[in-house]
């Protein structure tokens, strides 16, 4: 092992030490599942570690740093598991021969979450109606007065989503 990478490491582990409890608790607060709590704050200081910027050792407010990357990623658990209820949900209005298998359920909640992520930051009406055209196949005439919105409107939020979705401008 090299002298800097040693240190690196001596670094990560000093500030793990340090913060680890601390926000393994604040974030047992937040969600109240001690497992969940353990598995965002691991993901923390791996963000942490890899992110760009000043080592960790040189983070002028470490409980601060560590918080705003931390209620990023509980925010998008949070965001997930919505989904993921909406979506069993679903799967349990059908009849059992008609639900997909596990392998395909995963596939399906994984390709929602990613849509949802493209979407995020649209204004709600652009992502309602995008949502309405692609899933519900309303033309944008059907659209426009669902929402009571213009068809120039209409056509101008699904131009803004279907950009995001075919860029990948929502990350």
């Amino acid at each position: 092992m090299s002298a800097s990478l040693s240190a690196a490491a001596h670094t990560l582990q000093t500030f793990y030490l340090q913060h680890h409890g601390w926000l393994v608790a604040r974030l047992r607060r937040k969600i109240g599942c001690p497992w969940d709590a353990a598995d965002l704050a691991q993901s923390t200081f791996l963000r942490a570690w890899t992110a760009p910027g000043p080592p960790l050792d040189q983070v002028a407010e470490p409980r601060a740093y560590l918080t705003t990357i931390a209620q990023r990623l509980l925010s998008n658990h949070l965001r997930r598991r919505q989904i993921e209820r909406a979506y069993l949900e679903a799967l349990g209005a059908l009849p059992d021969p008609v639900a997909p298998p596990p392998d395909v359920q995963l596939m399906v909640l994984e390709t929602l979450v990613a849509i949802d992520q493209l979407l995020d930051g649209l204004p709600a009406v652009a992502r309602q109606a995008f949502l309405l055209w692609r899933l519900e196949e309303l033309t944008q005439e059907e659209i426009a007065q669902q929402l009571g919105l213009s068809r120039t409107t209409v056509r101008r939020h699904l131009a803004t989503a279907a950009e995001r979705c075919y860029f990948g401008m929502g990350e």
